[in-house]
């Protein structure tokens, strides 16, 4: 499980949502946040506790407060003094409401920090829902290379030096774009794999190791048109030498493969390497096959079909041509 601590999310996000810190923020770097949702206590104080998520933020907006506002003095005490008791990884104020009294008192006896924003409830709460689901998305780092051919993300992976890199570069001389070598970041997204580079800085990002020549910059030899930032990951292409294969792989392409990364099933082709073969060529057709049966068009399903109906002799009225035309 990922999981970051409230002081990330405090440094990384202070500029965009104008964090203000009410107290507690020496508490910051001990607080786990580990749920990309978010907490809203109206039922908790108003009394029900039955279903308390003690592990996501706690959001007070407009609503809570004003509800706080109803109740009289030692019951606002007691329905405060119940939520914090409960945990949170820390409280959120939003509208730069005024925070109780009983809050910060409360939050200083658990050790819960509380920090306050100027932003309204409800679009504060998307943005930062879709910062913590991009934080704490599973994420897994795997040795390949990513390329976006046509607009189809294609993961090639393989043994260290079967030609990975050296493929990619002829796809980028053919005008296609490289996202990622060597070491690939990918993160899912709902039900999607994005790749990217997993290089801390981007003047790293972008390079390719081509064995007996060393290391070159994609970006400055062919451009900004040759690289782009992250890609959906849509086929997996594994470069196999052909004598390891032992017969393996796919002659007609009726039965679709699929290899499973961070539990999503994607497309997978095992690919023979021998003397002289264009694996670049075989990438690209690979790409335009799968954007083809995104439309409905299965090529194989189709030959083999006909295939049958000319066995079984089924035959369709056919036309005669006398004269030899295209």
């Amino acid at each position: 499980m990922n999981k970051i601590t409230a002081q990330t999310l405090y440094e990384e996000k202070k500029d965009d949502f104008s964090f203000e810190i009410i107290t507690g923020g020496e508490y910051l770097k001990k607080r786990s946040i580990t749920s990309c949702d978010i907490f809203r206590p109206g039922l908790a104080l108003a009394g029900y506790t039955g279903y308390f998520l003690s592990e996501r933020i706690m959001i007070i907006g407009k609503t809570e407060t004003s509800y706080l506002k109803t109740l009289d003095k030692k019951t606002k005490a007691k329905r405060i003094a119940i939520i914090m008791k409960l945990g949170t990884p820390c409280v959120i104020v939003t509208k730069k409401l005024k925070v109780d009294e009983k809050f910060i008192e409360e939050a200083k006896k658990r050790k819960i920090p509380i920090l306050r924003t100027p932003l309204s409830t409800t679009p504060f709460i998307h943005a930062l829902s879709t910062y913590l689901d991009y934080k704490l998305a599973p994420t897994l780092y795997l040795h390949g290379t990513l390329m976006d051919i046509y607009g189809v993300g294609v993961l090639f992976i393989g043994k260290p030096g079967i030609g990975k890199s050296e493929c990619a570069l002829d796809l980028v001389e053919r005008g296609h774009r490289l996202v990622a070598d060597d070491l690939v970041k990918i993160v899912r997204r709902g039900e999607m794999l994005i790749g990217m580079g997993a290089e801390k800085s981007d003047k790293l990002k972008h390079h390719l190791e081509i064995r007996g020549v060393g290391i070159v910059d994609i970006f400055r030899i062919f451009g900004v048109k040759a690289v782009r930032l992250r890609k959906r990951i849509e086929i997996i292409i594994e470069l196999v030498y052909w004598a390891e294969t032992k017969g393996e792989y796919e002659r007609l392409g009726l039965t679709k493969k699929t290899k499973k990364i961070l539990g999503i099933a994607i497309p997978y082709i095992k690919l023979p390497l021998t003397p002289g073969k264009n694996i670049s060529v075989i990438a690209e057709v690979v790409a335009m096959n799968y954007l083809l049966e995104l439309r409905g068009i299965n090529a194989a399903r189709e030959y083999n079909e006909e295939l049958r109906r000319i066995l079984f002799k089924k035959e369709v009225p056919s036309v005669h041509f006398d004269e030899d035309i295209e």
